[in-house]
């Protein structure tokens, strides 16, 4: 009589250290990738600066009026600032703890699967603007306006790309681990889990600049505190410094945003090389 085999954490190690790649050795990559993104910052205010000495400022002000307009922000407008930052982490976080869920649902139920990917496509389908139009309509206070719309608009990407990354599972993984006779947790833990992660940081950076657009767009058109409300108030008394004072600030959150998900991704799979294409 056969018995069958015990999934231990030991054997489950064993698993995840053969399929764990060589670790890195160099990070001459990212530093190039800095160092680019510098040449352009810098290459954009020489073309700003050219650009006012043909223009008038409220088309195209200096970068020393910028820069102005950017002290002018930081010390006026913190609260602004913060706020629009709350909004975006709650938002974001949000999206992913419910996205990953109704992924990883979509994937693994036979039964409610199929109904919830309905649901997603055809939230995929409908515009960001028909969402801020019916969240104007369905909630009083901004605050659930824009937390309903950022959702609405982030939570699908989570949603499909932890499918995509189910569905990817290679299916020899999935009849070694059936083998051990596993139970449904384990084969979530050392399996299921491990392989979403990188789906889950690779929405989570394709989103964040996304995310800094809309937010705004909602701020703009929802709320009356915020950076999307700043930026309105700057338009509608002729401030184009401000407004691109905005706008630079926006670009570096999104670039420290961009860096704090990368960083995380580093730490938490070190395990995994990089594969570089010559």
């Amino acid at each position: 009589m056969k018995s069958a085999i015990e999934l231990s954490p030991k054997s489950m190690g064993d698993i995840k250290s053969a399929a764990r790649p060589a670790k890195p050795v160099s990070d001459g990559g990212k530093r190039h990738e800095f160092f680019a993104t510098i040449a352009v910052i810098i290459a954009l205010v020489v073309v700003m600066e050219i650009g006012s000495r043909f223009t008038y400022d409220y088309i195209m002000p200096s970068p020393i009026v910028v820069g102005r307009a950017i002290v002018e922000v930081l010390t006026g407008d913190l609260t602004h600032i913060a706020v629009t930052l709350w909004r975006l982490a709650l938002a974001i976080v949000f999206s992913l703890v419910v996205g990953v869920a109704i992924g990883l649902l979509m994937g693994t139920s036979k039964k409610a699967g199929p109904y919830l990917k309905s649901l997603v496509v055809i939230d995929t389908g409908i515009p960001a603007l028909s969402w801020m139009l019916i969240a104007v309509f369905w909630f009083k206070e901004p605050e659930s306006r824009i937390f309903f719309i950022l959702t609405v608009i982030l939570l699908p990407f989570y949603a499909l790309n932890v499918y995509e990354g189910l569905r990817a599972i290679p299916r020899d993984w999935v009849d070694m681990m059936e083998s051990f006779r596993p139970s449904r947790w384990q084969m979530m833990r050392y399996l299921i889990v491990p392989h979403i992660v990188p789906y889950i940081f690779l929405t989570t950076k394709s989103v964040i600049g996304y995310a800094i657009r809309m937010v705004i767009f909602a701020e703009l058109v929802a709320s009356a505190v915020g950076i999307g409300s700043r930026m309105s108030l700057a338009q509608s008394t002729f401030r184009i410094d401000q407004v691109m004072a905005w706008t630079f600030l926006l670009v570096i959150l999104n670039l420290v945003l961009q860096s704090a998900a990368s960083m995380a991704e580093k730490h938490l799979l070190k395990w995994r090389a990089e594969a570089k294409v010559r």
